[in-house]
This record gives structure tokens, C-alpha cells and sequence, in this order.
């Protein structure tokens, strides 16, 4: 039964391991282990937490004190009345405690711009995880077709040993009957014996290949992972399109709120250049006690209330220099946003571009491949009936890598562009 229970362990795991990774998969492995994301998350969480009315400090502050003091004096003691005291070793208590609570009434709108500013932060922070997320997507989707791609490659080179074995199966043949020589027969070997190199290249670029997907899922590098995917492309992109939604970037929205942000610290800097109104209230308790003195015994206690009221008159001219250099970080701000709209457009324009080129190939060098392809089967036969030589044959073996190699590199390059026109108008989906 042990032995059972075993067998049907390494059957699961063996299953698990030869199952297809999907895109999808691929994707939400991304999505939950990306390192980047997390560190995202963390700062949303963090300005969430800072969105609040108490650390804009429009909320009060209660505070509750105390301090009790024992000590030993000498006393050297003389009163107008006459009275003259010279002890030593005199005890004495002092006691105090108290309750206070304040609230800031007015500072210029301060608070009012703080919260907002910190609103913002949060907004900003939650897009900047979007924007993250969407390069990650992006960053993934890239690198599965990467592999889909180099799997592409093999598959033509593995039609072409086909091919190349045939031919050698055909010289083989003949020269059993007189009918082929040496160097037929040689040259025959040699270009299979290339092929056979060329596939052992192809499978080291595609390990490779699926060690940098490994490594942007944050899996083992040495993970098994089979893709069993083909390329296809969306075909219905727009320019006009992608071009209309670029200023829905994750980035460039961050960056507009980064211009709102600075516009708030601008307002919160002119706000010190304001009276600032402050209501405190509480109780006090005092109660001190002496063994000898005028003053045997003094206790109050009691609430108080008050107003404070801070007015800058001048300080150098600090808050009004601070006020100017925050102007200026504003206008950094949206010239840096600008700048960001200005790149992505332009990098959807040539992005477009090679999308588009990629298609109106991509239709004309299909055919090409099938058509590479008959080429390639009609050689072969007329190889083996003597209507054609061997230079024939490596020329349509040739061809057809040719064809292949060039149909999934267009059909890489249209997929490529796809992602990242979405990735730039902020649609990336899986």
C-alpha cells in the first residue's frame, strides 16, 4: 500500500510538472510574487494610513501629565515678624498633575490643504501601483512570446533535419545501387550534422528564455515549465486610438497629481505666513507640602481655558523664499508631465508603426512559409526521381528556414508593439 500511495505521488508531480503554463498563469504567478508590486502595495497601504485629519493636525491633542517630587532641605529661615528658623533635614512634597487638550482653529487653511495634499499622495500612490502593474503584465506577456517564439524556430529547424535526414536517406540508397558518390553522401551529413548543432543552440537561447520568465514570476530558475502557445495578434488597433488615450497612462495621471500635489505644498507654505488661533483647555492640580517654612501646606486645582493667538511678524523671510521655491517645484512638476506625455507619445507613434508594418507583412509572409514549405516537399520529391540535385534541395531547405524564421519574428514584432500600445494607454489585459 506504501509503495501505492508513492507511485501515485510521483504520477501527480510528474503531471503537475509537464502541465502547460498558460499566459494567464503566468500572469497572476507575476502578479502575486512580483517584488515591485509589493513594494507598490506598501506605499498605497503607507498613504492611506497618512490620509488622515490628525496627522494634517486639524484634530486635538490630549495630554495628561504628572510629577511627584520628595525631597530634603535645610531650612534657614528669618521673617519680617521676627521669626527665625534654622533646621535641617526638612521633607517636602511637591505634586503636581494636569490634564490638557488643544485644538487648532485657524492657521491659513493649513490643515485644509494638508488633508488634501495627503489625499493626493494616496491617489498617486494607488496609481503608481497600477503603473506598476502594468509593466509587470507587459514585462511577463513580452518574455512568454519570447519563448513561444524561440519554440517558433525550433519547430522550423526540426521540419528542416526532417528534410535533411530524408536527403540523406535518399543518397544513402542511392549509392547502395552505384548510384551517388561520396561527396553526395558527405555533404549530406555534414548539413544534418549543422542542423543538429543549430538545434542544440535553439534549445539553450530557449532555456534561457524560460529562466528570465522564471525569474520575473520570482520562481526557482531551474523550474520545469512547458509553453504549448501560438502568437495572435489584435489586429484592430488604431493609431488615432491609442493616440486619444495616452494621457490615460498610469504614469502620466501619477504625474498630473504630482502637479496637484505640489500646487497643495505650494498653498501649505503660504499658510505659515498666517496667524495661527489655538484653543486650549484642562485641569491642573498642585499640592505642595513642607515639614517647617512659612508655608506649611499650598494646594490648587481647578480647569482653565484659553486662547492662543500667534501672529509672524518676521523671520528672515524664510517662509516667503520657501513659498517661492515651492512655486518653482510646481512648475518643475508640470513640465516634468508634460515631458511624460510628450515621450509617450512619440513612443506610441513608433510603436504604431512597427505594429502596423509588422501586419501588412505579416499576411504576405505566411504565404511565403506554406509556400516555402510545398517548395521544400516538391524538391524532396523530385530529389528522389533525379529531377533535381542536391544544391536544389539546400537551397529550398534554406528557404524555408528562411520563411520561418522571418514569419514568427513578424508575428513576435506585431505582438510586441500590441502590448505595448496597450501598456501605454493603460489596457494591458491577459
Amino acid at each position: 500500500m506504501k509503495n501505492v500511495l508513492i507511485l501515485l505521488l510521483i504520477v501527480t508531480v510528474y503531471a503537475k510538472a509537464q502541465h502547460p503554463l498558460s499566459l494567464k498563469d503566468a500572469v497572476n504567478i507575476a502578479l502575486k510574487n512580483s517584488y515591485d508590486i509589493q513594494l507598490a502595495k506598501n506605499n498605497v497601504e503607507t498613504n492611506t494610513l497618512y490620509n488622515n485629519y490628525g496627522i494634517a493636525g486639524g484634530l486635538p491633542a490630549v495630554t495628561a501629565t504628572g510629577n511627584d517630587n520628595e525631597q530634603v532641605t535645610t531650612l534657614n529661615q528669618k521673617l519680617a515678624n521676627g521669626t527665625d528658623t534654622n533646621r535641617n533635614g526638612v521633607t517636602g512634597n511637591n505634586l503636581t498633575a494636569g490634564l490638557s487638550a488643544g485644538i487648532l482653529l485657524y492657521n491659513g487653511m493649513r490643515v485644509i490643504t494638508t488633508k488634501k495634499r495627503l489625499e493626493q499622495l494616496e491617489f498617486q500612490s494607488k496609481e503608481l501601483l497600477n503603473a506598476q502593474v502594468q509593466n509587470t503584465i507587459a514585462q511577463v506577456m513580452t518574455q512568454y512570446y519570447e519563448i513561444v517564439r524561440q519554440q517558433g524556430y525550433m519547430k522550423t529547424i526540426n521540419v528542416s533535419i526532417d528534410a535533411a535526414n530524408e536527403r540523406l536517406e535518399i543518397v544513402k540508397n542511392r549509392q547502395a545501387v552505384g548510384l551517388a558518390n561520396n561527396a553526395d553522401l558527405f555533404q549530406s551529413q555534414l548539413d544534418l550534422n549543422a542542423l543538429l548543432q543549430t538545434k542544440t543552440s535553439q534549445q539553450l537561447v530557449i532555456d534561457q528564455a524560460k529562466t528570465d520568465l522564471l525569474t520575473s514570476l520570482n520562481l526557482k530558475a531551474d523550474s520545469m515549465i512547458n509553453i504549448n502557445d501560438t502568437i495572435l495578434v489584435d489586429k484592430y488597433i488604431s493609431q488615432d486610438s491609442v493616440l486619444n488615450s495616452v494621457t490615460n497612462n498610469a504614469a502620466i495621471v501619477a504625474a498630473d497629481q504630482q502637479v496637484k500635489i505640489s500646487e497643495l505644498i505650494e498653498k501649505e507654505t503660504a499658510a505659515q505666513r498666517y496667524p495661527s488661533l489655538r484653543f486650549n483647555t484642562g485641569y491642573n492640580y498642585n499640592r505642595s507640602k513642607s515639614s517647617a517654612g512659612f508655608t506649611l501646606l499650598n494646594q490648587t486645582y481647578g480647569p482653565f481655558a484659553g486662547l492662543n493667538l500667534s501672529i509672524p511678524i518676521y523671520n528672515g523671510s524664510i517662509y516667503k523664499k520657501q513659498q517661492q521655491a515651492a512655486a518653482i517645484d510646481t512648475r518643475n512638476a508640470v513640465i516634468q508631465k508634460e515631458t511624460l506625455i510628450r515621450d509617450n507619445n512619440s513612443a506610441a507613434v513608433k510603436t504604431y508603426q512597427a505594429y502596423h508594418n509588422a501586419l501588412q507583412q505579416l499576411e504576405t509572409q505566411q504565404k511565403n512559409y506554406e509556400l516555402s514549405r510545398q517548395l521544400l516537399d516538391l524538391v524532396l520529391q523530385k530529389f528522389q526521381l533525379k529531377q533535381a540535385t542536391i544544391v536544389d534541395v539546400k537551397q529550398a531547405q534554406q528557404s524555408f528556414e528562411d520563411a520561418g524564421y522571418l514569419l514568427v519574428n513578424l508575428s513576435f514584432a506585431a505582438k510586441a508593439s500590441e502590448i505595448e500600445l496597450k501598456r501605454i494607454i493603460n489596457k494591458l489585459e491577459f
